[in-house]
């Protein structure tokens, strides 16, 4: 396997908080996901 990663792509794996946005980030599209599908459960009238 060649090493073909650039600077760029090293700048971001190595960034602590690029990886931790991008952990927040995926947390809220799953959170989103769940809450859409249980949608209805803390229904305000």
């Amino acid at each position: 396997m060649t090493q073909r990663i650039t600077k760029y792509q090293r700048f971001i794996m190595m960034n602590p908080i690029i990886q931790f946005f991008k952990f927040i980030y995926l947390s809220l599209k799953v959170l989103i996901i769940v809450a859409g599908r249980h949608g209805g459960t803390r229904k305000l009238k």
